[in-house]
Formats: structure tokens, C-alpha cells, sequence
């Protein structure tokens, strides 16, 4: 505050944004969008869809106390079950041992290492990064909260905290192994989404205060910060243009589009979209070195994914921070537009050229997805229902075996998350994940509302935010081909779910 009062330039704009701030708050377009709110809360309150959409659900209502509940987090808490029996009976052995002593400090600190997890795999080359590594990570993770619990009595994996549709979901993608057309091809996306599962887990059990959950999330955008300032190296020195990323004709003159560490352009931006949402929170929660640092780490992201030039990612991360915006207070939403609109003019000439090229139909890549969207209504007429098991190696294999596409290939996978799904683990296994996303932001949006702590309240509005921008980028793109891509979409997701969790800690405590 110090350097703050001691700055004529700070102090400056600082007045304008208070006297704009006042200003804004005594106008008649602040009272009118009072009004506004007011009434449509109170016309939205009354309906049906209202009450349907933001009702407890059966499920939802009976998981806490239910056998099931019990049992399937009983089960996996086992281990720690163990580990406290061990530490209980043999207590002055593990107290004088500076091995116990120091695995217990370190697997309470479990969090930190997820953290650290994340930054390093975020800065991992590609030619250097084993996707075996993120199974051993996670184990190693879990491992090391299991080790952190014994002297802990709180702590557990707490599966009940993640709900019901988690567990339904989990056990759609162990049939979906079990019933896959070659268990052997799928087994190794299976490993994939056990790996999330555990991430998630982790995230939501060691997180007890908001300052963890600060830490961790600093350590993942360090790692994004990394690659970040990569891919602007990568902008300015130029790369190769790689004709299959872009079409040639409808996007003439524009330069090879940056991929950092990640292989791929749209990979990249995917990182980008889902991290930099959390960034934003940071900078507002965080004191002014904190801000600073991550000032810089954001103008640092939102040029590399200028350089992507990632359609899907950039109306991903739009809409992201619309929501974000909305959340915290809707009423700047038109201020944010109008801004947006001002500043086209300004973008490169390049990246505009990209905007104008968003949904026209004559871009290669548009149709292709449409061509590989048919051969996939092929695919799904014969297995709708039990799907072909986990992975793109399996559906790959199968799509062989329909018409090719117009240019006589075959899809390697769908374009598409929720297709995707569906012909992996069949229809229950798509409805089951839609149920656990469902949930997932009815939770967080209540939680929001209920929060105490702004803290909190901004770093779950730019989760919920980045989580809305990935989901829509999913429509055109099928985010875990990637399979790194998919561990930051589950870190994220335990991102929300440790929020919730701290909001109901609040609530528990203030009660």
C-alpha cells in the first residue's frame, strides 16, 4: 500500500477508478439495472423451470446418506483406514522416526505437490513428456495423501464430497473397459481416466483453506506462465506453417500458428483457455506483487493464444470470462462488450482475418468436422447404446470398417467431446457424464451465491467461467485426444469441487 500512496501515477488512476467506480454507482443506468435484476429475479423465482433447474435432485439428495454413499467411500478410504491403524498402534515408532515424521509433513502438504504436478507437466516438452508419468504422478499423489492422513484424523479421500454422478460416471468407464470391442486397445484410456479420477480426488481431499488452494493454483499458472512465454517466443520468431492446421486459401497470409509445448496449436489454446480464467482470479485475490506477477502472466497468455489462432479456444475463452464477469456482477457485461467491440480495430490484421473466418462454411477444417460428423452418425446407428469401448485407437479401428470420409480418409476420432463419449461408453455412459457436469455447476452456481469469503467467490466465478468455455470449445473439438489436455480439464474440475467444499466449510462454521 506504501508503494501505492508514494506513486503519482498509481495514485492517478486510481482516482479515475474510484471517481468512475462513484460515478457508476449514483448513475440512473445503475438504477435501472437494479431494477432490471430485481425483476427478473422475481419472475424467474415463481416459474417452473426455475424451480426444476435449481431443486435438489433425488439422487443428489439421498447420496450423503445412503448405503451406497457409505459403502463405495469406505472402500476407497481403506487405505487410509490402514495407515491410521498402523500410526495409532505403533505411535512412538513413527514419532521418532525422521522418515515417518517427514512423509507425514509431506503428505500434508498435498496440495503443494499437486501444484508442483501441474507446473511441471505444463512445461514438459512434448518430445519429453510420457503420458505414464501423469499415472505415476497421480499414484504418487495419492500415495502421498494416503501417508499424510495417518496423524490427520480429518483427512480422507472424500468421494461422498464429489457426489453421486462421479461415482456413476467412474463406473460407466470400467464397463465401457469391460465391454469394449478390444480391451487391450482400451485399457491404456482407461489409465487415462483413472489418472483424472485420482487428480480430482486429491485435489478436493487436500484442500482445507483458501491459501492452499491459492498456492496450488499459482504453481499450475507458473507452469502455463512457462509455456506461455514460449509460445510468444515461438509468435516472434515465426514457426512453420502446417497446411493441415489451416486452411491456405480462406486464411492467406497467415503465419504458422504457435503450439509451445503441447504439439499442436489447438492443444495449446485449450491449456490457455482453461488456465487463464484462474489467473484472472489470482490477480484480483492476490496483493500487488501478486498482481503484478500475474498481470504479466496474463498479457503473457493472452498473446500466445492471439498466436494459436484457435477459434474454438478464443470464443472458449470469451465466453469464459463473460461468465466470470456475470457472476461477480452482470452489470459490466455491457461495458465489457462495447470494449471488446472498440478494440477490433486495433487486433493484427491477421487475427482478424481469423475472426472474420469463424463459421464460414467454405474453411476446409468446418467442413471437414461435418464430414466426419456424418461418418460418425454411421458409427453410432449400430452403437448407440453399448458404444465401442474406451479410446480413439478402438473407434479408429471401427470407423474403418463405414464409407470414408469425402477425401476417401477415415476420422480418427469424432470432433467432438460429447459424440466422443457416447461412442466409447454408450448411452449411459454419455448421460452419465452429462449428469456429472450438470450437477457440477448447479453446485458451484449455489455455492457462489453462498459464499462468504470473495476470495473464494472470484476464484470459483473464473473455474465455473473457464469450465463453460471448455465445455462449449468441446462441441467442435474433441479436448482429451490430447490426453494432458484432459488431466488440466479434471484438474480444473477439482479446482470447482474444492471450492464448493469451501463454501459448505464456511457455512458449517458461521452456523
Amino acid at each position: 500500500m506504501s508503494i501505492t500512496e508514494s506513486s503519482i501515477i498509481l495514485r492517478f488512476f486510481l482516482a479515475i477508478w474510484l471517481g468512475l467506480k462513484n460515478a457508476a454507482a449514483n448513475s440512473g443506468a445503475n438504477r435501472l439495472c437494479l431494477r432490471l435484476e430485481r425483476g427478473w429475479r422475481r419472475l424467474l423465482s415463481g416459474s417452473v423451470l426455475w424451480r426444476f433447474a435449481w431443486r435438489e435432485g433425488v439422487v443428489s439428495k439421498a447420496w450423503s446418506g445412503s448405503i451406497s454413499c457409505r459403502l463405495f467411500t469406505a472402500i476407497i478410504n481403506i487405505p487410509c483406514a490402514i495407515v491410521k491403524a498402523l500410526y495409532k498402534v505403533g505411535r512412538p515408532v513413527w514419532d521418532a522416526s525422521l522418515f515417518c515424521r517427514l512423509l507425514r509433513a509431506l503428505g500434508g502438504a498435498s496440495f503443494f505437490f499437486m501444484g508442483l504436478f501441474m507446473m511441471v507437466m505444463l512445461m514438459a516438452p512434448h518430445s519429453m513428456w510420457n503420458n505414464t508419468y501423469a499415472l505415476l504422478g497421480a499414484m504418487a499423489l495419492t500415495a502421498l495423501f494416503i501417508a499424510g492422513s495417518a496423524s490427520r484424523r480429518q483427512y480422507r479421500l472424500e468421494l461422498d464430497t464429489l457426489g453421486p454422478y462421479m461415482t456413476i460416471y467412474m463406473a460407466f468407464i470400467c464397463l465401457a473397459l469391460l465391454g469394449s470391442l478390444s480391451t487391450h486397445m482400451s485399457l491404456r484410456f482407461f489409465a487415462f481416466h483413472l489418472t483424472s479420477f485420482l487428480l480430482v480426488l486429491v485435489v478436493v481431499s487436500s484442500i482445507h483453506k483458501y491459501e492452499q488452494l491459492q498456492l496450488m493454483v499459482s504453481l499450475a499458472v507458473l507452469g502455463l506462465s512457462v509455456a506461455a512465454l514460449y509460445g510468444c517466443y515461438q509468435g516472434y520468431i515465426g514457426v512453420e506453417v502446417v497446411p493441415s492446421q489451416q486452411d491456405m486459401v480462406v486464411n492467406a497470409g497467415m503465419p504458422g500458428r504457435v503450439y509451445s509445448f503441447f504439439d499442436n496449436p489447438n492443444n495449446f489454446a485449450e491449456q490457455l483457455e482453461m488456465l487463464l480464467p484462474l489467473d484472472l482470479a489470482l490477480f484480483l485475490n492476490c496483493r500487488w506483487r501478486g498482481k503484478l506477477l500475474s498481470f504479466i502472466s496474463l498479457c503473457l497468455g493472452v498473446a500466445a493464444i492471439g498466436f494459436t489462432y484457435g477459434r474454438a479456444s478464443w470464443i472458449g475463452l470469451t465466453l469464459a470470462v463473460l461468465v466470470f464477469v456475470a457472476l461477480l456482477d452482470w452489470r459490466w457485461i455491457p461495458v465489457l462488450i462495447v470494449l471488446g467491440l472498440a478494440a477490433v480495430p486495433f487486433l493484427p490484421e491477421t487475427i482478424y482475418n481469423r475472426i472474420l473466418t469463424i463459421g464460414n462454411t467454405e474453411d476446409s477444417s468446418t467442413q471437414y468436422r461435418f464430414a466426419i460428423y456424418d461418418t460418425t452418425a454411421n458409427l453410432m446407428k449400430d452403437y448407440w447404446v453399448r458404444g465401442v469401448g474406451l479410446g480413439s485407437d478402438i473407434m479408429k479401428k471401427v470407423f474403418q470398417t463405414y464409407p470414408t470420409n469425402f477425401d476417401g480418409s477415415y476420422p480418427i476420432h469424432t470432433h467432438n467431446n460429447y459424440l466422443q463419449m457416447w461412442g466409447e461408453a454408450g448411452i449411459w455412459g454419455i448421460l452419465s457424464f452429462l449428469g456429472l457436469l450438470i450437477w457440477q455447476l448447479k453446485k458451484s452456481v449455489k455455492a457462489f451465491q453462498a459464499a462468504a469469503d470473495p476470495r473464494v467467490k472470484r476464484m470459483l466465478a473464473a473455474a465455473i467461467g473457464a469450465f463453460c468455455g471448455i465445455c462449449v470449445i468441446g462441441l467442435a473439438e474433441y479436448t482429451w485426444f490430447y490426453p494432458r489436455n484432459m488431466f488440466t480439464y479434471w484438474f480444473l474440475f477439482g479446482v470447482i469441487a474444492a471450492c464448493v467444499k469451501l463454501v459448505k466449510a464456511g457455512k458449517a462454521a458461521n452456523a
